[in-house]
């Protein structure tokens, strides 16, 4: 879970303010945003960014945005997040073999967060970037992937976990799916109704989501 403090901090005006922002290209208006905080960090990405994302997303399955407007809110948030490194020594965690990647989406935000702290808890992951079911199913199949993360923004895209699940069976190799994005949080069950193993609410929890579906496989 996101720290309270945070939170609080962002609040709902600036979120509307950031999108705002974000749809008008206003580089020196985000940029002037977060200096209102102490530095780009995680915990404002996902109190901010992906928040204010995620109404852009919305926006464009209710009719009212461009999907270029999407895609390049995505790009600009993405180079803000390549400012963040872990600035921690990290010891790297044996375990099963593990990708990450966004399925049949243009916004990449919330790979990258989950990526992010994954690697610095320790964990190699394979960076699959956006992909569609088939090139996603086989390239997993190939690379004798164990746990796949997946990451998408709009329902349509949720809706393909199914496919992929289906396609991944229909190899014959087991493939643990831990989902995640706006449309897992807004309907609580439709991870379970995709097929996939899990998901979790915040890039934070990824991490005891992997743990959990790691020690399943062991048993």
């Amino acid at each position: 879970m996101l720290a309270g403090s945070m939170m609080n901090q962002v609040g709902e005006g600036r979120i509307v303010r950031f999108e705002t922002a974000l749809l008008a290209m206003d580089t020196a208006g985000i940029k002037l945003m977060l200096t209102e905080f102490s530095g780009l960090s995680l915990s404002l990405a996902e109190a901010l960014i992906v928040p204010a994302l995620e109404r852009i997303g919305r926006g464009w399955e209710e009719g009212r945005y461009a999907l270029s407007q999407v895609y390049m809110s995505g790009r600009q948030c993405e180079a803000l997040m390549n400012s963040i490194q872990p600035d921690i020594a990290v010891e790297q965690v044996s375990g099963p073999r593990m990708a990450i990647a966004a399925l049949e989406d243009y916004h990449l935000l919330g790979m990258r967060l989950v990526s992010s702290v994954l690697r610095a808890s320790g964990f190699p992951l394979l960076d699959y970037g956006r992909m569609d079911v088939d090139s996603l199913a086989d390239r997993v199949a190939d690379a004798g992937v164990d746990i796949l993360l997946i990451s998408v923004l709009m329902l349509r895209s949720a809706l393909r976990v199914r496919d992929l699940r289906r396609k991944l069976g229909a190899s014959g190799h087991r493939v643990a799916l831990a989902v995640g994005g706006a449309p897992f949080r807004l309907d609580k069950e439709l991870w379970r109704e995709v097929g996939a193993d899990g998901t979790s609410d915040t890039a934070a929890g990824a991490v005891a989501l992997v743990k959990r579906l790691a020690e399943e496989r062991e048993n």
